[in-house]
């Protein structure tokens, strides 16, 4: 008798620098991995630079593939929202331009209505002193990011950006959500 295949689920998120959402979503049980990548422009196979410039229409993103048995697909969202301003328009603390931009890339029509059920709640209870400007858009073509930027905290953990933007998130991540650790 053939073994049951183990259903999984993609999702995809753009808050900022791809390597603070990578390290955070490295750490959640039930995500299995964790590529930083660029989605949303309109250029073939973008380049880092060509990403950074602003002129591609990319967002940095990461694209998480997790099993929904263990942890859901809002509940990957609303570390989203804990560890990135979704307040902020094409902004992310001092990184700034479209690349930058807070955005929830669906898979499913189920991810679209979970992220926008989300964040009319999140609205409704007024966390953020100003209106959740995250774009709830289709997923679109995947292009994964360079090697060196893959798993680019827990290579660099001494290097400035890590200690001073992603270590505060990755700790604010691992206060507020001690049980989504992995062990």
């Amino acid at each position: 008798m053939p073994s049951a295949q183990l259903e999984r689920e993609v999702g995809t998120v753009a808050g900022g620098c791809f390597w603070c959402l990578e390290a955070v979503y490295d750490q959640v049980r039930g995500v299995e991995s964790v590529e930083s990548g660029y989605m949303g422009g309109a250029v073939d196979n973008p380049s880092y630079e060509a990403v950074c410039s602003g002129r591609t229409g990319h967002a940095e993103a990461v694209r998480i593939t997790f099993d929904p048995q263990v942890i859901s697909y809002g509940e990957l969202l609303e570390i989203f929202f804990l560890i990135h301003d979704p307040t902020t328009r094409d902004r992310q603390g001092n990184d700034i331009g479209t690349q930058y931009r807070s955005a929830i890339f669906y898979h499913t029509l189920a991810q679209r209505d979970t992220a926008e059920a989300l964040i009319k709640r999140l609205e409704q209870e007024q966390l953020y002193p100003a209106p959740i400007v995250t774009e709830v858009v289709p997923a679109a073509q995947w292009y994964e990011a360079e090697a060196y930027h893959q798993e680019y905290f827990v290579r660099n953990p001494l290097q400035g950006y890590c200690q001073f933007v992603v270590g505060p998130k990755v700790a604010k991540f691992r206060q507020k959500f001690t049980s989504r650790l992995k062990a």
